[in-house]
C-alpha cells in the first residue's frame, strides 16, 4: 500500500483525483435515479427503459468525440461547458419528473441530450495521471488505484440513491447527480496540472487517433472483449442461480466479481511487471476467458462464486493495462480520446454481451453459454499475441508500449 501512498503524495495528485471522483460519483448515481424518476413520473417501465437506453447510447457512442474536444481545447474550455449543459439538462429532468404525467417523448429527448453532454472525467483523469507522474511504473499504480476507485463508485452510487429515495422523491437523485458532476468538474479544472493540448499545426491537419495495428487495435478490442464477458456474466449468474432455485445468491456472486476485480487491481498496481504490457494484456485476457469458461462447469452456487472471484482478479488488471497501452500509443495531444475509445469499447461490449447472452440463455446449455461468453476475450488474447509475435510497434516504433519493463 506504500506505493499507492506515494502516488497520492505526489503534488496536486490527491486534490485532482478527489475532484475527479466527486464528479464521477454522478455516473454511479444517475442511472438508477433516472430510471426511478422517469418511472415515477410516467408510470411506465417502457418509457423509463427507453429513456435510459437513449441516455446510455448517446453517452457511450459520443464519448470519443467529447474526449477529442478535451484534447483539442483542454479541460477548462471543453469540460466546463459540457458539465454545465449536462447539469442543466439533469436539473430540467428532475423538475419535469417531479410531477406525474410527463410526456414520454419529452423525457426521451432530455435523456438523449443529457447523454450527449456527459463530460469524459475518467479519460481526462487518466491523461492527468500521465502528467502528474512521469515514472511509468507510478502511472501503472495510479491507473490501478483509479480503476478500483471507479468500481467502488459504481457500487456505492446506487446505494446512495437507495438511501436518498427513502427520504425524498426519485427526482432528488437526478438533481444530486447534476450537483456532483458540476462540483467535481469545476474542482478538477482548477487543478494546476498542465494538460497536453493538441498543437495548432496538428489540429489544422485534423489528425486522428490511429486505431490500426500501430495504434489502438489491441487495447480497444481487449476492452470490448472484457465488456462482452462482464455483460454476459450478469445474465448468466441470474440464470445459474435460478436454475439451482437460489435466486438470492446472484447478489453475492456479482459482489464476489467486484471484490475479485478490486483485489486484482490493487495487486496489479503494486507489482513491478517485467513482462511488457502488450503480451501481458494478452495473457490477462486469456486467463480471464479460461476462468469464465470454467465457471460454467460449477456444480453449485458456492463453487460458481469462487470461480467468479478468480475471474474477477483479472478484470481490473486487463482494463488497466489496456488503458496504459492506449495512453502510451497516443500522441500527447490525443491521450484523452485514446482512453475514451477503450472506455467506449468496454461499455459497448457490456451492452452487447447482455443482449447476446439474453438470446442464448434458454436455448443452449448454461455451460456452453459460459464458454461462448468467454470466447470474445479469448479471441482478443489470440489477436494480441499474434500482433506481438508479429512485432506490433508501440509509440515511435517501440515494441513495448507499457508501464512494464522488457524481460
Amino acid at each position: 500500500m506504500s506505493s499507492y501512498a506515494a502516488v497520492l503524495r505526489t503534488p496536486h495528485a490527491s486534490r485532482t483525483f478527489g475532484a475527479a471522483l466527486v464528479g464521477r460519483l454522478s455516473y454511479g448515481t444517475v442511472s438508477l435515479s433516472l430510471v426511478l424518476a422517469v418511472k415515477d413520473s410516467s408510470g411506465s417501465f417502457t418509457v423509463a427503459g427507453t429513456a435510459m437506453a437513449l441516455f446510455g447510447a448517446t453517452s457511450v457512442l459520443l464519448s470519443p468525440a467529447r474526449a477529442a474536444l478535451v484534447d483539442r481545447y483542454g479541460p477548462r474550455r471543453a469540460l466546463v461547458p459540457m458539465a454545465g449543459l449536462y447539469a442543466v439538462l439533469l436539473a430540467v429532468l428532475a423538475l419535469v419528473t417531479r410531477e406525474p404525467g410527463a410526456p414520454g417523448p419529452l423525457l426521451w429527448a432530455l435523456a438523449a441530450l443529457a447523454g450527449m453532454c456527459t463530460p469524459p472525467l475518467g479519460p481526462t483523469m487518466r491523461t492527468l495521471w500521465s502528467q502528474l507522474l512521469p515514472d511509468r511504473r507510478m502511472v501503472q499504480r495510479a491507473y490501478s488505484l483509479d480503476g478500483v476507485a471507479e468500481e467502488l463508485l459504481f457500487v456505492s452510487g446506487p446505494l446512495l440513491v437507495g438511501v436518498l429515495v427513502v427520504y425524498a422523491e426519485p427526482a432528488a437523485g437526478v438533481a444530486l447527480s447534476a450537483v456532483l458532476v458540476l462540483t467535481g468538474t469545476l474542482a478538477l479544472v482548477s487543478s494546476p496540472v498542465p494538460f497536453p493540448v493538441r498543437p495548432r499545426a496538428e489540429r489544422e491537419k485534423r489528425t486522428r487517433v490511429r486505431t490500426g495495428p500501430r495504434g489502438l487495435g489491441q487495447p480497444v478490442l481487449a476492452g470490448a472483449g472484457v465488456g462482452l464477458c462482464l455483460g454476459g456474466l450478469d445474465l448468466l449468474a441470474i440464470a445459474f442461480t435460478e436454475d439451482r432455485h437460489q435466486p438470492g445468491a446472484v447478489a453475492w456472486i456479482l459482489a464476489a466479481l467486484s471484490a475479485g476485480s478490486a483485489v486484482g487491481g490493487l495487486v496489479n498496481g503494486a507489482v513491478t511487471w517485467r513482462l511488457p504490457a502488450r503480451p501481458r494484456l494478452s495473457l490477462l485476457c486469456a486467463v480471464l476467458g479460461l476462468a469464465l469458461a470454467a465457471a460454467g462447469l460449477a456444480p453449485n452456487v458456492y463453487v460458481l462464486g469462487a470461480a467468479v472471484t478468480v475471474a474477477g482478479l483479472f478484470v481490473a488488471p486487463a482494463l488497466t493495462t489496456a488503458y496504459l497501452i492506449a495512453d502510451e500509443t497516443a500522441a500527447p495531444g490525443a491521450r484523452t480520446q485514446a482512453g475514451a475509445w477503450v472506455n467506449t469499447a468496454v461499455n459497448a461490449g457490456m451492452s452487447g454481451g447482455t443482449a447476446a447472452v439474453g438470446v442464448l440463455v434458454g436455448r443452449l446449455p448454461l455451460a456452453l453459454c459460459f464458454a461462448l461468453a468467454a470466447l470474445p476475450v479469448l479471441l482478443c488474447a489470440a489477436y494480441g499475441r499474434r500482433r506481438v509475435l508479429g512485432g506490433e510497434p508501440g509509440p515511435e516504433g517501440a515494441v513495448d508500449a507499457s508501464g512494464g519493463q522488457p524481460s
